[in-house]
């Protein structure tokens, strides 16, 4: 994925289902300078994690 489109994900009103190392997964927040990504899987909010956004897949 790119960061324009994560960031687009980001801003919508409809959920896009997001995967990263095949789970899915809700992006928080896009930084586009660093080219990262915060995350958590969908079934545990508390797991943030930092991750490159070329790592996560749309499907």
């Amino acid at each position: 994925m790119d960061t324009q489109r994560a960031q687009e994900i980001t801003s919508s009103a409809s959920m896009v289902d997001v995967t990263y190392n095949g789970g899915k997964v809700y992006i928080e927040h896009v930084d586009q300078d660093a080219g990262k990504a915060t995350i958590h899987p969908l079934d545990n909010p508390e797991s943030k994690q930092s991750v490159n956004i070329e790592e996560l897949l749309e499907q």
